[in-house]
């Protein structure tokens, strides 16, 4: 059997650009993609937390060292520049493995840069 795992995430990544007019997906800095184990075209979720929305989308990638995090196409309208998003990845891992799995967890500063890098998460933590 497969469980379907977290796998890694950016966390609280602030959003530089809402493009309505864009054919659609979000695009990351490649270097926060390195940092956190995410592929071009991979699909993710994004958790919106100013305004709680929820949807998912796929990942083309940004300017290294840019910080971009641009939302585009229809997600454009479920963000606006300045909102603090989670950004958060799954795989389908073997009941075996998911049992051990330790997911990447990159916690970023206002700036989008990469503050601290967990392997783990514990209820009540706060960045």
């Amino acid at each position: 059997m497969f469980r379907n795992i977290f796998k890694s995430k950016l966390h609280r990544a602030t959003v530089t650009e809402a493009c309505l007019n864009y054919v659609g997906s979000i695009t990351i800095d490649e270097d926060l993609l390195d940092a956190a184990d995410i592929c071009i075209n991979e699909k993710v979720q994004v958790v919106n937390n100013n305004n709680g929305a929820r949807f998912e989308t796929y990942v083309i990638p940004g300017a290294r060292g840019s910080g971009v995090i641009c939302l585009n196409g229809a997600a454009a309208r479920l963000v606006q520049p300045g909102d603090k998003v989670i950004i958060i990845t799954y795989a389908l891992i073997d009941e075996r493995e998911a049992k051990t799995f330790q997911p990447t967890v990159v916690f970023l500063d206002d700036n989008n840069r990469v503050a601290q890098i967990k392997r783990a998460e514990q209820h009540g933590e706060i960045f």
